[in-house]
């Protein structure tokens, strides 16, 4: 198992962090895959192939911690292609709730 669990959606209240910009004053720190929730239960493949995925966002998935849980907002992608170079750690930003 890659991810603690698979959702589909967020549970926790908006935060206002919209933009790469916004959450950029958050520092990355390294996170279990192990721990993770993810919101989304279908990923485009084309952005798991694309080498170029960041080139436009944040180069750190967005993670929310709420209520004690570990929620991946944004990166599922960069997730997976870290469980496929077979690491069990990922450096994301995390936001606390």
């Amino acid at each position: 198992m890659i991810f603690k669990a698979v959702g589909d959606s967020r549970p926790y209240p908006e935060h206002g962090l919209v933009t790469p910009s916004d959450w950029s004053k958050i520092s990355p720190k390294q996170v279990r895959l192990a721990d993770l929730v993810t919101t989304q239960s279908m990923l485009d493949l084309s952005k798991l192939l694309d080498a170029d995925s960041t080139f436009f966002g944040d180069l750190f998935p967005h993670v929310v911690s709420w209520n004690g849980t570990l929620y991946l907002e944004d990166g599922v992608h960069r997730a997976l292609r870290t469980a496929l170079h077979h690491r069990s750690v990922i450096h994301a930003r995390v936001l606390e709730l």
